[in-house]
Parts: structure tokens; C-alpha cells; sequence
């Protein structure tokens, strides 16, 4: 398993459980992204985007760190250039910080990103310390959750035979259609929780904090 970290421009709030999460891994930052690399103890292998957003500042202070720069007028977001690079490098599973608190339609782009990935049979989350997504599409089995931890589930198409273990509010083969909010807000009991899903696609959001 070959796991990198994408640095994006969004919030990030650092934890114990985030440090985790990127330690040892391989590092590309994203243009202002990379602002998050000294608080996360991390030395990014590359910096690629169109640095619209940068500033000169960060670019003084990571003027080792190597370039690839593109055009402002491109076809693809400065994370996504970010992921790609992480793939051509050989990545099997990508924490993708700083991905929530910034633009909107980034954000949902970049959650549909962690579906498409996950097809691809890479491992995706997408966490700003204190909000993570992951993509469902069969079964999440999570063993690092603690009690009282949140837990939504966001149906990106109608999902047939959802089952979720070690949560309050427990499921069992059960369907709920896109655009419910059946699945919002339950709560880990603890330890361990699963989810499955019979057929669909859905986002799993967690707040460890």
C-alpha cells in the first residue's frame, strides 16, 4: 500500500487522530494547501496548481519544494492535478486535508471524486481534522471510533439494503432513497461500527470532534 497526503486549500484543524492519519505518508500539496504542511509536521514531495492563491509568502518558505505550475485557464482543479500526480506516483490510498470549509462547489466535487476513486480500488478520505468523508459503495468497516462520535450517511443515489452496526440507531436491509435525511446524525456507541449496502452509492460523513 502506497498511501499519499493531498494538502488542499481548505479548513483544517489538527488532532491526534489527522496526525495519524498522514503519518509516513508522501506528500503533494496543492497550491495554498500547502499552508498546512508545517502545522502537520509534513514535507511535501510536490507543489503543483496555478498559485492564484499562494501568495509570495508561502512560496518564500517553500521554495525548495518542486513545481509543476499550470495555467490559470485549466480543466481540472488544483486537487484534482494534486490526485493525479499522487496516481502516476503509485498511490493505493490518499487522505485528502483540507477538504471541507473552502469553496462549495470544490467540495462537492472533490466528495464525488472519493466515489470515482473508490471504484478505482483507491482509498480515499477527505477530512478537515474534524469532518471526514469516505465513499460507500459495499461495506466500511471503521475500528477507531469513539463513543458518541457522529455519524451521517448521504445517499448519492437510492440505496437498497443499508445496515449499520454500532451506532445508536441501528439499520438492517433497509432502503432509503436519495435525498432522505433518515441516515443524518446517528451515533457511534463506540469502537466499532459498519456500514454495508446491498446496491447504491453514498457518502459516509464521521465527526471525531
Amino acid at each position: 500500500m502506497s498511501r499519499f497526503t493531498i494538502l488542499l486549500g481548505g479548513e483544517v484543524r489538527v488532532t491526534d487522530r489527522l496526525r495519524k492519519q498522514v503519518a509516513g505518508t508522501r506528500v503533494i500539496a496543492a497550491d495554498s494547501g500547502i499552508a498546512h504542511a508545517h502545522a502537520l509536521g509534513l514535507a511535501p514531495e510536490l507543489w503543483v496548481g496555478d498559485f492564484d492563491s499562494a501568495g509570495s509568502e508561502l512560496e518564500k518558505v517553500f521554495a525548495h519544494v518542486p513545481r509543476h505550475v499550470f495555467p490559470a485557464a485549466k480543466d481540472a482543479t488544483d486537487g484534482e492535478i494534486a490526485i493525479t500526480e499522487a496516481l502516476k506516483r503509485g498511490a493505493t490510498d490518499l487522505v485528502l486535508v483540507g477538504g471541507f470549509g473552502g469553496q462549495f462547489d470544490h467540495v462537492l466535487a472533490h466528495a464525488f471524486m472519493l466515489v470515482e476513486l473508490a471504484k478505482r480500488d483507491v482509498t480515499t478520505v477527505l477530512t478537515s481534522g474534524n469532518e471526514e468523508a469516505h465513499a460507500l459503495l459495499q461495506i466500511l468497516l471503521f475500528t477507531d471510533l469513539a463513543a458518541g462520535m457522529r455519524l451521517s450517511i448521504i445517499p448519492l443515489t437510492d440505496l437498497k439494503g443499508l445496515t449499520i452496526t454500532g451506532v445508536r440507531w441501528p439499520l438492517s436491509e433497509r432502503d432509503v432513497p436519495r435525498g432522505s435525511t433518515l441516515t443524518l446524525s446517528n451515533e457511534c456507541v463506540g469502537g466499532r461500527a459498519a456500514v454495508g449496502v446491498a446496491s447504491g452509492e453514498a457518502l459516509v460523513l464521521l465527526y471525531p470532534s
